[in-house]
């Protein structure tokens, strides 16, 4: 998530909280919003549930509400050095009592070891069949990586080559630059604070130490998940550095179109066509449906747009939400050509209905 996004976004204002709401009532108000606003429910509130599943996204993680908060208290000053700036102290109050952990190390050519740093979130994108977006699936996708190079084992040299001291720093790996009454210090931009470099790059990774590489990570689809939605795979992101935690993988839901189903909320639907005798008559018809067919008995005098209900045969249950139903819609298939025998009979039949010509009436436009 960008930080531009969060100075943008209210995310407590979403939800309707304030800042003070406890991680209880956070839950609480998104399982409340998602409930109402779900796609599945409330056709049409599919930007209103992403939204309400972004908030939660930051504000349902201890550690991304932290940074958000943050960054909401610095404003714009978070990402440069306007008002309260990195490190606690404030430019502007005079308050300069946290120089010390923003500079301690860079004095003197000593340097602090590194803050765990939480791992990149990732996105990816999933394509599912109508099938697998009702029934629910377990699949895979493949995530670009970065493994240590597997000629020079991630230390950039190539093998057998010298490790020599930066010329620049002379091993310090930070080279200092006179601010006024500070020794302001600087990561080496030769040696990018590692103090030295290899005689001879590594020829596979060019002196980088990793390789690109790809990762399979296992994802479990819900039934009844919808196109377009978005769903968090909390820790399946970059790894962190220096102990960090993993960063999230979210993956965007891509729902292909079925020739014979669509959905209506949780429910299935479909439709079939009666020949037109049996639909005066009365029959029973096999109906497809996402597993094996069903029969459906088609009461004598069934009209055509009749919609009947297989019970059970719509999204499956999956927690708290009940199974759908498939929705079968009734046409009837009236013949495009008669021979003179069947149009006989079919005009006996009219007759023996007292069925008169149709009269459509026009309003005169004069």
């Amino acid at each position: 998530m960008a930080e531009r996004e969060w100075f943008d976004k209210d995310y407590y204002k979403v939800l309707g909280l304030t800042q003070s709401a406890t991680d209880k009532e956070i839950t609480r108000a998104y399982r409340k919003l998602a409930k109402q606003y779900h796609p599945d429910t409330h056709p049409g509130s599919e930007e209103r549930f992403k939204e309400i599943s972004g908030a939660y996204d930051v504000l349902g993680d201890d550690t991304k509400r932290k940074e958000y908060d943050e960054v909401r208290r610095l404003g714009p000053a978070a990402s440069g050095l306007g008002g309260q700036g990195a490190g606690g102290f404030n430019f502007q109050t005079g308050d300069f009592s946290d120089l010390g952990d923003l500079f301690g190390g860079l004095f003197g050519g000593s340097r602090r070891q590194r803050a765990a740093q939480r791992g990149a979130d990732l996105e990816t994108s999933l394509h599912l069949s109508f099938r697998d977006a009702v029934m629910g699936v377990t699949t895979t996708v493949n995530l670009p990586s970065n493994d240590a190079c597997h000629t020079c084992k991630g230390t950039g040299g190539a093998p057998g080559s010298d490790f020599v001291t930066c010329e620049r720093c002379q091993g310090r790996g930070v080279i200092n630059d006179d601010q006024g009454p500070f020794a302001m210090s600087s990561v080496c931009p030769v040696c990018q604070g590692r103090g030295g470099r290899f005689a001879t790059p590594c020829p596979t990774c060019h002196g980088s130490g990793r390789e690109p590489s790809s990762r399979r990570v296992n994802v479990r689809i819900a039934p009844g998940v919808v196109d377009s939605q978005r769903i968090r795979l909390k820790g399946k992101g970059n790894p962190g550095a220096n102990g960090g935690p993993a960063g999230d993988l979210y993956v965007d839901v891509h729902v292909a179109a079925d020739p014979r189903f669509d959905r209506r909320g949780r429910n299935v639907t479909t439709s079939v066509k009666v020949p037109l005798t049996q639909a005066i008559l009365g029959t029973t018809v096999e109906v497809p449906t996402l597993d094996e067919p069903v029969t459906l008995k088609v009461p004598a005098g069934t009209q055509p747009g009749t919609t009947m209900r297989v019970r059970g045969r719509g999204v499956p249950a999956s927690g708290k939400n009940p199974a759908g139903d498939l929705l079968v819609t009734l046409g009837i298939a009236v013949p495009k050509k008669l021979t003179k025998h069947q149009r006989a009979l079919v005009e006996q039949l009219a007759a023996a209905l007292n069925e008169e010509p149709a009269v459509v009436e026009v309003e005169d436009a004069s």
